[in-house]
């Protein structure tokens, strides 16, 4: 299978692409515009497998995804602005990568006949729920420029089913972590801060509560909705490791040798979801289960930016924090 990858140069995707070297023996043809959280050297060890080629473009260019995309079997589109941060500040551009260029995508597919389009998505499409979980047909109540966006593309995507037949199935997955992420998102900001001695800076009152699913474990269910997902459907994805921020901050403390002498407290973040959290019954039916555990993975992760510094230092200066 020829698999059309966009994003594939930024946290999720690059390890989505390498899983898939590993596991499978697919071609990926990697679309990514490089913006400040795509980045080649998350993917140097994969650029020279003969499977993989790289463009670099932007999905809201039509002419660059047409030619791009004519001949692939699939598409797995992860590419998106995703910091929320950034969203309040600017949310003209995750509008326009978002909703435009998940448009642009899901329209070349459907000229060029692609047989299945994965459109990643977020459990922040939900909003904030304080107790229970949310499930795939539960209503969309995004409180955030950023998942707001991500929200209008998941509709964007599923019309196309309707409208014209394309093949969507879309995922909705709780926080990410591992290798690569970029340094803005507060498990690689609270440990490279930590590492080099800085505060890390805690919104509020830290009772904010997230589930934490490794990239790994994450992909893996990307594949197989890829492979058995049905057309037209929604797939949540989570791993049932809901903590607050103040307590993974104090797991992350512990594991780079500090104290909570280095917790800055900070006003909160405007608008800032309380919980979230998923019903995953649909995407474990197609036979999926975690494997990876939280607290392994998460001391796994702090040793990769403790041993990694080359790949994240030059990133610092651009996040601003």
């Amino acid at each position: 299978m020829k698999l059309f990858v966009t994003g594939a140069a930024g946290f999720i995707g690059s390890n989505y692409v390498r899983w898939l070297l590993a596991n499978t023996d697919h071609e990926v043809t990697i679309f990514d515009a490089l913006t400040y959280a795509g980045n080649l050297a998350s993917i140097r060890d994969v650029m020279d497998d003969r499977r993989v080629a790289f463009v670099h473009a932007d999905i809201c260019e039509q002419d660059a995804v047409l030619k791009a995309m004519d001949g692939h079997d699939a598409v797995v589109h992860f590419a998106a602005e995703s910091h929320v941060d950034r969203s309040i500040v600017d949310p003209y551009a995750f509008v326009r990568t978002n909703c435009f260029g998940t448009n642009v995508l899901c329209d070349v597919a459907r000229q060029v006949g692609v047989g299945k389009f994965v459109h990643i998505s977020t459990d922040e499409v939900y909003g904030s729920i304080e107790e229970g979980s949310f499930s795939e047909t539960d209503r969309l109540t995004p409180r955030s420029p950023y998942s707001a966006a991500k929200a209008g593309s998941d509709l964007i995507a599923l019309s196309y089913v309707t409208t014209y037949g394309l093949p969507v199935v879309v995922t909705r997955c709780s926080n990410n972590f591992g290798p690569f992420q970029f340094p803005e998102k507060v498990i690689p900001l609270f440990t490279t801060n930590l590492l080099d001695g800085m505060e890390v800076p805690l919104y509020g009152d830290g009772g904010n509560v997230r589930d934490w699913i490794h990239v790994e474990d994450h992909n893996r269910a990307v594949q197989l909705v890829l492979e058995q997902g049905t057309v037209g459907e929604v797939y949540n994805i989570g791993a049932h490791n809901e903590i607050t921020n103040r307590e993974l901050t104090y797991r992350l403390l512990e594991l780079c040798g500090r104290d909570e002498s280095a917790i800055r407290p900070v006003a909160d973040r405007l608008g800032h979801d309380r919980r979230y959290s998923v019903h995953i019954d649909k995407v474990t039916a197609l036979g999926w289960k975690l494997q990876r555990s939280f607290d392994e993975s998460l001391a796994e992760t702090v040793a990769w930016y403790r041993d990694n510094r080359w790949w994240w230092e030059p990133l610092k200066p651009s996040t601003g924090l």
